[in-house]
């Protein structure tokens, strides 16, 4: 018995492990398919979201998941054609909107989302 439960957490673990790396390779692809693939792997992170602000746009919502991957600000510009000030610019307008404090780290934040 104690085989077949280790057994399923090893698959558990491999299923998680195939979908994080999925997820990741649609961001680098600036895919469209990332956002409904992140709410089926991740509901509860936009139903918190929609708690803070109801009103962010797809685009917002997918720059969140961005953040929530701990991307870098080189790797979100390099994945999404744009430069890294535009997305400094974006991280900032963002903070404004969910209301996150200048000195509280953005990745910390979303971590614990």
């Amino acid at each position: 018995m104690r085989n077949e439960t280790n057994k399923f957490n090893l698959e558990n673990l491999n299923q998680k492990i195939f979908v994080q790396d999925e997820i990741l390779t649609l961001a680098k692809e600036n895919s469209p398919r990332l956002l409904n693939k992140f709410r089926l792997v991740d509901p509860d992170f936009f139903s918190k979201l929609s708690a803070i602000q109801p009103n962010l746009k797809n685009s917002e919502l997918i720059f969140c998941i961005y953040l929530k991957l701990n991307l870098t600000t080189k790797e979100i510009a390099t994945y999404t054609f744009v430069t890294p000030k535009a997305i400094q610019n974006r991280k900032n307008r963002l903070r404004k909107k969910l209301s996150i404090a200048s000195n509280v780290d953005i990745y910390k934040w979303f971590n614990d989302l």
